[in-house]
């Protein structure tokens, strides 16, 4: 049987045709515009997602046997504000997790309402691109709006909503949205009377790896493909990436270098950070996971290279960084060209260059770019071992690891071991991982992984290099807390 995979990320959605035993028959994908409104304001059209997934698949299936197809699953950007109306039309752009237009209704759900309250409420503190302020964002800003919302989705949710009728939502998706009670896996009452919104407008929940329904009639027409074929219920995009790379059970690790960054580490218990520092949400698994986000990542690679050195040619741009220039670059990079959420929760923060001089040239830009978000990772990760989670190696996957130099600095700026998978698809490889356990074809998602996920190869730190980047990251830490204060000043021009 084949099982179809669905990453809906910021700027494209990529899908991926998979049978059983792993093996990758097709990838497509199609992009889809990203606006910006205002100045740190950040959405999408949900219709483009629906249009790029509904020409995608019967793309996807050229040549293969559609009648095959027994599941699709999903990994979806997370927290993106999706509102729909008493018809189920999408009432107004999606409102975005890198968008940070609700400084105010954070700064009045962790200051009014309380960062105590909030954990213990969600297991977390409130954050720019959390779905809850959005929620209130609305509410303030967009009355109207807000009076004609019947559901509430996330951006996957509302694929799976097109593909089966079915208003629907997994736990690992709905921990980012400050609205469920990780622990106990449930909406929590409280912070949706806070939100003035009620429980039935909220999708129902389900376990990532739960079939949710069946494909509605039209859209088995129109795909090319059974009706009977089961949609997962899928996950976040970092929860599916970590299917996808194994990172399931207890203690194992993952690093995504996407558009955004992360840093990922799944538990059997649920744990919080005393200081909110990381996030603390469910997992595709069943069961727990540490999380700390940062905004830009393989985006700062992206920014540098097009909009500033102005060329497409990455690796040539990488090329003169030798070993011997790794940890003794003097120039530093601060990734926060979105502001930054794990672990300074600032949306105010900025990026920067620091310690330019008259010989500084475009390669001690590039390195220290690249440096600059591996230290920020980093800082996530000191989060995580002041709990004494001890780290010794890790999964690497997305678009920033496929750049051999990237994986060496960050396996070096962390010291420790950094794995890649056989596929490197992510979010839609666990998608469509999570679709077999839903038809069946595998008991568990820890079943599935041990079955499918087998590391490619492993980068090592080299210890002289490592140690030079231990004293450059102890200079790092320094910039951001000096910088805090202006970025605040800036902020109010």
């Amino acid at each position: 049987m084949l099982y179809i995979g669905v990453d809906l990320g910021t700027s494209a959605v990529k899908l991926l045709l998979m049978d059983e035993k792993g093996e990758i028959r097709n990838v497509v994908s199609r992009e889809y515009p990203l606006f910006f409104p205002h100045p740190g304001w950040s959405e999408q059209n949900p219709e483009d997602w629906k249009k790029a997934v509904l020409e995608g698949i019967p793309e996807l299936l050229r040549g293969q046997d559609a009648s095959q197809v027994a599941g699709i699953g999903a990994g979806g950007q997370m927290h993106g504000l999706v509102v729909l109306d008493e018809h189920d039309e999408v009432i107004r752009p999606a409102i975005l997790w890198n968008d940070g237009r609700t400084q105010k209704q954070v700064d009045y759900l962790n200051e009014t309402i309380g960062r105590d309250v909030l954990s213990s409420r969600t297991a977390n503190i409130a954050f720019a691109g959390f779905t809850a302020p959005k929620i209130l964002w609305m509410k303030e800003n967009e009355p109207e709006n807000f009076a004609r919302i019947r559901k509430i989705m996330l951006p996957k949710d509302y694929i799976n909503y097109v593909l089966t009728g079915v208003h629907c939502t997994d736990y690992s998706d709905a921990s980012g949205m400050l609205l469920l009670d990780v622990k106990n896996k449930c909406w929590s009452r409280e912070m949706l009377d806070l939100c003035g919104i009620r429980e039935e407008q909220m999708p129902k929940l389900f376990e990532s790896y739960a079939c949710v329904g069946t494909l509605k009639k039209d859209i088995a027409d129109m795909l090319g493909v059974p009706e009977t074929v089961r949609v997962a219920a899928g996950a976040g995009d970092n929860a599916a990436a970590a299917v996808g790379t194994g990172t399931v059970g207890d203690g194992a690790c993952n690093i995504s270098l996407g558009t955004s960054g992360t840093i990922f580490i799944s538990s059997r218990n649920f744990g919080v950070d005393p200081n909110n520092a990381l996030h603390s949400f469910d997992h595709a698994d069943g069961y727990f996971h540490l999380m700390g986000c940062m905004l830009s990542a393989a985006s700062c690679n992206k920014w540098l290279m097009e909009e500033v050195l102005k060329t497409e040619d990455f690796a040539a741009e990488q090329a003169p960084i030798t070993d011997e220039k790794l940890g003794s670059n003097h120039v530093f990079f601060l990734p926060y060209l979105m502001g930054e959420r794990s672990p300074i929760n600032d949306v105010y923060a900025r990026g920067t260059f620091t310690g330019m001089t008259m010989d500084t040239g475009r390669v001690e830009m590039v390195q220290a770019m690249l440096e600059g978000v591996a230290f920020a990772i980093r800082d996530s990760l000191e989060v995580a071992r002041s709990l004494g989670i001890d780290v010794k190696r890790s999964n690497i996957c997305g678009g920033g690891a496929k750049s051999p130099l990237w994986k060496k600095i960050m396996a070096n700026v962390l010291n420790i071991e950094l794995d890649s998978s056989e596929s490197e698809q992510g979010p839609g490889m666990g998608g469509a991982m999570l679709a077999m356990v839903a038809c069946g074809a595998y008991d568990s998602v820890q079943a599935v992984c041990d079955a499918l996920v087998h590391v490619s190869s492993t980068v090592k730190p080299v210890p002289e290099i490592a140690e030079r980047y231990e004293k450059k990251y102890q200079q790092f830490k320094k910039i951001y807390p000096a910088l805090k204060p202006v970025f605040a000043d800036m902020a109010k021009e």
